[in-house]
């Protein structure tokens, strides 16, 4: 039996890694690594248009399952 969840993209998740805030409060800042209030306030607010609105729910959902551990590798000592 095979299930209908994708594959992960590793290129995607790598582009999700190293991504950083555009604008506003946090500019410059790691999106993996915005506080989670920050990504909250956005959702009830409305996500920007385009690939960074995109990259904010997606950061959004890996926060609220607790997958942030997928970032650590990602994260220098």
């Amino acid at each position: 039996m095979q299930d209908n969840v994708p594959f992960p993209d590793r290129e995607h998740f790598l582009k999700l890694a190293r991504a950083r805030m555009p604008f506003g409060k946090y500019k410059g800042v790691r999106l993996m690594d915005l506080p989670e209030p920050y990504i909250i306030w956005f959702s009830r607010k409305g996500f920007p248009r385009g690939e960074i609105g995109q990259m904010l729910r997606e950061i959004q959902d890996i926060k609220a399952n607790g997958l942030e551990s997928l970032f650590e590798p990602f994260r220098k000592p």
